[in-house]
């Protein structure tokens, strides 16, 4: 066992450990909050209990999972805990909320921002400071320090054909260089990049390198040649790759530079040389003959090493990334770009800018002042969105806890008191539990109890609406109503910008605020998915004495209320066993299907879309590769003249088919698991134990909606009855099903503001140039 405790065996476990550990990122940070949330409340919800233990821990976590994630199914009976469980369930079913999260990462966001400003107008504070007390002694002490740094440039490169100054010629040499850049000092002092050295002896003007500059993010250091010095030369074995840049000489012109290594013998250390392929230069950079060189993979600067767990989001690419992947400046003519690449950008933001902005909201072609006024509108807009989201989110539950508490309070007291409850306590229970679409009902017959309370259906079925798949529907609207409410003068024109960019590029700061093509696309999906299964009730229960017994036109407000909860809302105001097979199998593909709408909106209308999918990357999974190739692809290029482009309908077939990918293996094997459990339940009751009545309770679960099939003489689910382990994979199940519907790990509204941002926006534009002409010309 002495092996265990080598070092270096410690060593190569942890870092391999270290390597598979999934990345820091909104979607691990959503699952540590997930599970975390969930075990203590759990070990609270199982200490609380009344008798003690009288609520296994095993159920006690169950219904934490299951409020926590909106999912709705109970493995008891909610009106035989105490008011503390029922509190901390209430109470757990917000703080699971999607809404009540993205308003969480809106304020995160604007906090980041007003950080970033803050950094910012220090910085420029501390500049004017330094440039307003430095006077003429600083500029004295800058010549001096640049004759000092020219000098010992000078003598720090040798070049073959050329002598080193001697002493005698170096004052001559650097008072010329000096007093070219005492021309300049002006300038050098005004500028905000300009910071001199750490060690005090030669300036720097660090300069924020382009979106096509940076392209070596990821690889070895580049060293970057500054005007009239050139860093030393550097004995180290700890640098084996070459890294080119672009180096400036000292009449302003680019020269490329690189940094290689010379090697003389087998055990001599490694020398990193400066050289030039222009004799004429002194001060470029040549190679030797023995110049050794490794390489590195095109797309990034290290071997790819795919982690166990990505972490990236559902649809996404396991190499899903901000970094920048390209090295070069675009190589596309600008004869051939297609005219228009993108609208021009003026027309679509509240500021004068010379850049384009193309699908998605994807500007590119802004200058860096132009960037940092962008920022200022996205956070103009998030700082707007950081009091409407919440205040949606409150008002809603407000106003439905006290509308349907107080109806049941003055019109079904009765039936709460057959539970031992109290009236407005169960109407503001099943107001908190609609809106959030977790199911959850405090009487043990759910909805049956109020199906002829036409008032109570028709508002809760208007708060399953709002809390889910309507939310960026009635959002939108909301931000519209504003905007054209707002008045036209001069003091409202800020907050009318504001609104306008809100409403023209809603993806760059928000989640669940769509464009308006997007929200009508939505509103149709909505309209037609709840149409089928409103239709589908009256018809397949044509002569079921269940549907049939209710009174004269009770049976239209009920099949209207289950078609609008069945998706997402979790409620039933029938027994699910006691309508039609058929109607159940259609109930199970709802539930699955029932994320898709919004899902795919938000994903498919992510300024990142192309990066998030592995567009850029050499993946043949992504890869269109027969799109341009196509006899219809061809006929569409030579009729309308236009070259080859991605279509939108590209992207969400891309997105369907990695949602289905996520989600069939899943399923699948949390059915054969649980079946392999239960099965001497299924041999000793069939009927109930089904094989369908898993499935129906697993999608009911991943999908996150809760209506079960129940058990013949229990109120409580279908899974209430099963065992320890089989309750277990339901809860993974659950936590599953409840991070599908999240964004992409890179989704611009969820990414805090940075250089790389901007950076990658300007390359997607590069790469999306060069794609769109080189597959245009193919005929």
């Amino acid at each position: 066992m002495a092996w265990i405790r080598s070092p270096s065996v410690l060593r190569r476990v942890t870092r391999t450990v270290r390597r598979n550990l999934p990345p820091i990122n909104f979607i691990t940070i959503h699952y540590i909050y997930f599970v975390g949330t969930c075990l203590l409340s759990a070990l609270i919800f199982w200490g609380a209990s009344t008798p003690s233990k009288s609520v296994r821990f095993i159920d006690a976590l169950f219904l934490c999972v299951s409020a926590m994630t909106l999912a709705g199914l109970n493995t008891v009976n909610l009106s035989t805990l105490n008011t503390f469980q029922q509190i901390e369930l209430f109470f757990l079913i917000m703080l699971g909320s999607a809404i009540f999260v993205s308003a969480f990462v809106v304020h995160v966001r604007k906090r980041a921002f007003e950080h970033k400003f803050a950094v910012v107008v220090e910085r420029d504070r501390q500049r004017r400071e330094r440039a307003k007390n430095s006077g003429h002694s600083r500029s004295k002490s800058l010549v001096r320090r640049l004759s000092m740094s020219f000098a010992r440039s000078d003598n720090r490169i040798g070049v073959t054909g050329k002598s080193i100054p001697t002493t005698e010629d170096e004052d001559s040499i650097t008072q010329e260089k000096a007093s070219g850049a005492l021309d300049n000092l002006s300038a050098l002092e005004t500028d905000s990049n300009f910071q001199p050295d750490r060690d005090g002896l030669s300036p720097q003007i660090q300069d924020k390198p382009s979106a096509t500059q940076t392209g070596l993010t990821g690889r070895s250091s580049a060293v970057e040649s500054q005007p009239g010095s050139v860093q030393p030369a550097a004995e180290t074995s700890k640098l084996p790759a070459i890294a080119s840049d672009t180096g400036v000489d000292q009449s302003g012109s680019s020269v490329p530079t690189t940094l290689f290594r010379r090697q003389s013998g087998v055990n001599s250390p490694s020398t990193f040389e400066y050289g030039s392929t222009d004799d004429a230069s002194p001060d470029h950079i040549s190679f030797r003959p023995d110049t050794l060189f490794r390489t590195f993979p095109s797309d990034s600067g290290t071997a790819r090493h795919h982690r166990i767990l990505s972490m990236q989001g559902v649809g996404a690419h396991s190499d899903a990334s901000i970094k920048l992947r390209s090295n070069s400046q675009t190589g596309v003519r600008p004869e051939v770009v297609p005219e228009p690449f993108g609208l021009r950008a003026r027309k679509y933001i509240p500021f004068t800018a010379s850049g384009s902005v193309s699908r998605n909201s994807q500007f590119h072609g802004l200058s860096e002042a132009q960037r940092d006024h962008l920022g200022g509108c996205e956070y103009r807009a998030i700082r707007l969105l950081s009091w409407v989201v919440p205040l949606y989110f409150v008002l809603f539950q407000l106003l439905g806890c006290l509308g349907i508490g107080a109806y049941v309070a003055h019109n079904k007291a009765s039936v709460t008191e057959r539970n031992g409850l109290n009236p407005w306590w169960v109407g503001s229970f099943n107001a908190v539990s609609a809106f959030n679409n977790s199911g959850m009902s405090l009487l043990d017959a759910n909805m049956v109890a109020f199906q002829t309370s036409i008032y109570m259906l028709i508002t809760m079925g208007l708060l399953i609406l709002a809390g889910n798949t309507c939310y960026p529907i009635f959002l939108r609207l909301i931000v519209w109503v504003f905007y054209k409410l707002v008045p036209n003068g001069e003091s409202w024109s800020e907050t009318r910008k504001t609104l306008k960019f809100l409403l023209d590029h809603p993806r760059r700061c928000y989640t669940n605020l769509f464009p308006s093509q997007h929200t009508w696309w939505l509103l149709v999906s909505v309209v037609a998915l709840n149409g089928i299964d409103w239709l589908a009730f009256e018809v397949l229960n044509i002569g079921n004495d269940a549907i049939t017994s209710l009174p004269a036109g009770m049976e239209v407000i009920d099949g209207l209320f289950q078609a609008l909860a069945v998706r997402s809302g979790g409620f039933y105001v029938v027994p699910i066993p006691n309508v039609r097979i058929s109607l159940q199998v259609l109930y199970v593909v709802m539930m699955y299907i029932s994320v898709y709408p919004v899902v795919i909106t938000m994903r498919n209308s992510n300024v990142y879309e192309e990066r998030s999918l592995g567009i850029y990357s050499d993946d043949p999974g992504y890869a269109p590769a027969n799109e341009s190739s196509s006899f219809f692809s061809k006929l569409r290029r030579t009729i309308t003249g236009k070259p080859w482009e991605q279509k939108t309908s590209y992207f969400v077939r891309q997105q369907l088919r990695a949602q289905l990918a996520h989600d069939a293996w899943w399923i699948v094997l949390a059915i054969f698991l649980i079946m392999i459990v239960e099965g001497s339940q299924f041999e000793r009751n069939p009927a109930t134990f089904s094989v369908f009545n898993v499935i129906f309770e697993v999608v009911s679960g991943y999908g996150c909606v809760g209506i079960s099939v129940g058990l013949p003489n229990e109120a409580y689910s279908f899974c209430g009855s099963w065992h320890t382990l089989s309750k277990l994979i339901l809860c993974a199940v659950m936590i599953r099903g409840r991070h599908r519907g999240l964004p992409v790990a890179i989704d611009k509204a969820v990414l805090l503001p940075g250089e790389g941002l901007h950076q990658a926006e300007e390359e997607d534009a590069q790469i999306r140039m060069e794609r769109t002409v080189s597959r245009g010309t193919v005929v």
